[in-house]
């Protein structure tokens, strides 16, 4: 029976634990491998590939085009075709995705403008275009599926992004929630930083009325879902310059519930998680209550008598406009083997300071405040195995003080090989960053939706590592698989922060 004390989240999160005695190989059933594209056969096609270019000379009517290609390329656009060893070509986005498996959708909603008329829009990647398959307003049933969100109420377009379940189900069986945030926070990054490429600003939205939204984009909610809506404003009208807002509601917190078979814990969770419909939705304004407790301002742990080291650093220069972030996106791939050589101290600063202090890069044209879900709830520990100038252990970094704060001096190579299920990434990798949170505390205060923003949040900063490790000719590569409770126990990690996403980095091979 399921331990009363733990919420349905929680209670997921124990059962979808690996564990070194239990985990087994599975055969996959090869025939039927989920197609990772969403097709219409109905609707306008709106071709984007003309205006991938950065010419600022063409016309303005094509330059608002450009922008809008460029956006959505750079956030999910296929930027590689391979062929396997049978002759079936795979193709790769500029998002990463667990298993290439890639279970997002995205889609566009106008309120109706001069470059695309009201409805809805399908981002299709495979052509990159968009396709117009519901041409009628629907902005207002969005207003009121997120709560009457202020940021809809200054902007023209939104971006929807969806899962489909069954595409990393398939592979991940119920474990695959937990990847599918982890993509969607993928997805996130690229679309915070493709808008500031592009002088567009998203305003992330996670607080909304499920079965509206869903059915607002005609999908069957068992099969396909609404994770996030973002407001996508454009800073090029002063009218567009907006103030944050909330990006973050709660659910409730279930805490009685059947025992769940194994193979339907990935959605009775998700029906779990929903924010129920409300007739006459309130404004978010009288939803959000000011917090009873403000944000700490001192990080979370500071052991005592733990060598401390200083991470603040030079920004990393992202060029011209941002050229080298455009290009750095489109060039990301996941590094498949390192040479088990060392990062430097310097490197390892420049990868924490793009990743957790974003306010050192206004200067470049990045946002100094991107969206997030509730950053205060994610932790990060960091196992060194090879970086000049830092003792080899695991270490805890404190993003307000900016600096490295050892819990435990040892060499991890063999463990982490073990921690991350036999793959070689985490015995070869100079480091191993881990991504944490206290689930109970978490739960609290979101209910059981926080599980979403958790690793929504962790995705997203993963992304950001991504971005920067390329940028800096290193090798990356996330890992969504791992021995969870092991990782706590090896690493000294404390034992109520659950372990949500695991990042390698190092030289690549």
């Amino acid at each position: 029976m399921p331990d009363p004390s733990l919420s349905i989240a929680q209670h997921y999160h124990e059962r979808t634990k690996y564990h070194p005695k239990t985990l087994s190989n599975r055969e996959l059933d090869w025939s039927k491998q989920p197609v990772p594209f969403k097709e219409y056969k109905i609707g306008s096609a709106f071709d984007l590939k003309p205006y991938l270019t950065s010419d600022p000379s063409v016309a303005e009517s094509d330059q608002e085009w450009q922008r809008l290609s460029r956006l959505l390329f750079c956030s999910y656009g296929l930027t590689v075709k391979m062929m396997t060893m049978n002759g079936d070509p795979v193709y790769l986005r500029a998002a990463p995705s667990a298993g290439g498996l890639y279970p997002a959708e995205v889609y566009l909603i106008s309120r109706g403008t001069p470059l695309l008329p009201a409805g809805l829009y399908s981002y299709q990647p495979q052509s990159h275009s968009l396709i117009h398959f519901w041409d009628s307003e629907v902005w207002s049933g969005l207003q009121s599926a997120c709560f009457w969100h202020p940021a809809l109420d200054a902007v023209q377009l939104a971006i929807v992004t969806t899962a489909v379940f069954y595409r990393s189900a398939w592979r991940y069986q119920d474990r695959a929630y937990r990847r599918i945030f982890l993509d969607t926070g993928h997805l996130l990054g690229n679309i915070e930083l493709a808008c500031a490429i592009n002088d567009f600003r998203p305003h992330l939205i996670g607080g909304f009325m499920d079965e509206a939204v869903n059915r607002l984009l005609y999908l069957d909610s068992a099969q396909e879902s609404a994770m996030t809506v973002i407001g996508l404003a454009d800073l090029l009208d002063i009218g567009q310059n907006l103030p944050l807002a909330p990006t973050a509601l709660a659910s409730k917190t279930q805490l009685n519930f059947p025992a769940i078979p194994e193979g339907e814990l990935l959605a009775y969770l998700h029906q779990s998680t929903i924010i129920p419909e409300i007739p006459n939705p309130p404004l978010l304004k009288d939803m959000v209550t000011e917090p009873t407790t403000h944000p700490a301002q001192t990080d979370k742990y500071n052991f005592p008598f733990c060598l401390k080291v200083p991470t603040a650093t030079s920004a990393i220069d992202w060029g011209e406009h941002l050229k080298e972030l455009e290009t750095t996106i489109l060039k990301r791939r996941s590094t498949r083997a390192y040479s088990g050589a060392n990062l430097s101290l310097d490197e390892l600063k420049a990868l924490l300071d793009f990743t957790y202090q974003p306010h050192n890069y206004v200067d470049q044209g990045l946002d100094r405040n991107p969206d997030y879900f509730d950053l205060s709830l994610i932790e990060t520990f960091i196992a060194v195995s090879g970086v000049d100038g830092l003792e080899e252990g695991c270490y805890y970094y404190a993003p307000k003080a900016q600096e490295l704060r050892q819990i435990r001096f040892k060499n991890f190579r063999r463990e982490l090989h073990m921690l991350c299920l036999g793959q070689n990434l985490g015995r070869d990798a100079a480091v191993v960053l881990f991504h944490t949170a206290d689930l109970a505390k978490a739960v609290a205060q979101y209910g059981d939706r926080v599980y979403r923003y958790l690793h929504m949040d962790a995705g997203h900063l993963g992304q950001r590592l991504n971005l920067a490790a390329i940028r800096l000719g290193l090798g990356v590569s996330g890992i969504a698989g791992f021995f969870d409770d092991e990782v706590n126990e090896v690493l000294g990690i404390p034992m109520d922060e659950a372990v949500l996403y695991i990042t390698t980095l190092g030289r690549p091979r």
